[in-house]
């Protein structure tokens, strides 16, 4: 759902310029690490930042590790920088940027973790390649990631859900910490987003999977997802 945006953010938005990034992502391809105090450390991205509930806190934990927040709407972004300076973090860099995208501003190889929270199921069978966990998307994120690397996923729908493990087995992905019902559950949940803490709260249980990149990768080629048209809104 795209927020209506309020005009008073653009100018709101620029006290926190000094980590949060709206246009010229692509200079820093394969250089996002030189942005923080600790070069060395592993990068964590969050993909779908929200309104940086989950971020802020992630960086607050694990003050070793080096967060990117990337989110497309600025209205929301712009939440997302004033939980992170309330936060004090110097751990964090937030950037506006659509994730179809991700290859024009990492390199290979560069990212460490990337964590997928509640991103938009596009329910109907024909918005099936929108969905960030469409294998499409899959090969983008093994190349990014580093050997090792992994993918952190967490969702409220069924059928989402489902749909992504399959994926994931399909595309030769190791699957751990597969869970229906993570609060109920013994596997470390550290931080939640706005929509998890609200939900769970009504009941929902809240399900989740950890995806190891697999060994073998496929090499960048113009994919249908590359070139497709929007899908059409209803």
């Amino acid at each position: 759902m795209r927020l209506r945006r309020k005009p008073w953010i653009d100018e709101a938005i620029k006290d926190y310029s000094d980590f949060l990034h709206l246009e010229s992502c692509e200079s820093y391809k394969g250089k996002w690490r030189t942005l923080f105090k600790d070069p060395d450390a592993p990068l964590w991205v969050e993909l779908g930042t929200g309104k940086g509930n989950f971020i802020s806190q992630m960086a607050q934990i694990h003050k070793d590790v080096n967060f990117i927040g990337i989110e497309i709407q600025v209205g929301v972004l712009y939440y997302a920088g004033k939980k992170c300076a309330a936060a004090e973090v110097d751990n964090v860099q937030l950037l506006r940027f659509d994730v179809a995208r991700l290859e024009d501003i990492f390199a290979p190889g560069e990212v460490d973790r990337f964590f997928i929270n509640f991103c938009d199921p596009w329910p109907k069978k024909r918005h099936a390649k929108r969905r960030l966990t469409y294998r499409g998307f899959l090969d983008r994120y093994a190349r990014l990631l580093r050997e090792g690397g992994q993918i952190y996923f967490k969702s409220d729908n069924a059928g989402l859900f489902d749909f992504t493990l399959e994926e994931f087995r399909e595309c030769g992905w190791p699957l751990s910490e597969v869970t229906y019902d993570l609060h109920n559950s013994s596997i470390l949940n550290e931080a939640m987003t706005e929509y998890e803490a609200k939900f769970s709260a009504k009941g929902q249980p809240i399900f989740h999977c950890v995806a190891t990149r697999p060994k073998e990768v496929i090499a960048h080629v113009k994919t249908q997802i590359d070139r497709q048209d929007p899908a059409p809104e209803d």
